[in-house]
């Protein structure tokens, strides 16, 4: 994408769902959501001021639903404790982080109605430079 100087910017957005069956309170699924972007800036995105990135998390555990029974009934909501957090955090930031390396080494080139082509990644020359930089065996 070109700005008015003419110079390319980074600009683009990703959207993350996190799902879990985890008995996760809504304050500790926003956290989860934050977690997601420590894995966005491993893979080296600086998550430019074009960028509309988003993260959405949420569980499917039957003991944190805010049922209309749970609600007039005033009925306690079991939920996951936050020292035991940490675990959930990692597995977030780990799997945003392995979920980017598969859509950049799965994509395939797209012409869109514009004219423009934006190339699929060229996945022996990339695992080539990893191998001879030492990243990967």
């Amino acid at each position: 994408m070109l700005h008015e100087e003419g110079l390319k910017t980074a600009d683009g957005s990703v959207m993350i769902i996190i799902a879990t069956d985890a008995p996760v309170s809504d304050r500790n699924l926003s956290r989860m959501a934050k977690r997601a972007f420590i894995g966005i800036g491993k893979t080296g995105s600086p998550m430019s001021n074009g960028s509309g990135d988003y993260a959405l998390a949420f569980s499917t555990a039957d003991s944190v639903r805010r049922t209309p029974e749970r609600r007039n009934g005033g009925k306690a909501i079991t939920d996951w404790p936050n020292n035991r957090m940490t675990p959930l955090f990692q597995a977030v930031a780990e799997a945003t982080e392995e979920a980017v390396y598969n859509s950049m080494f799965k994509a395939h080139t797209v012409d869109t109605e514009m004219g423009r082509q934006f190339p699929e990644l060229p996945v022996r020359k990339v695992l080539e430079i990893l191998r001879s930089a030492g990243k990967i065996k």
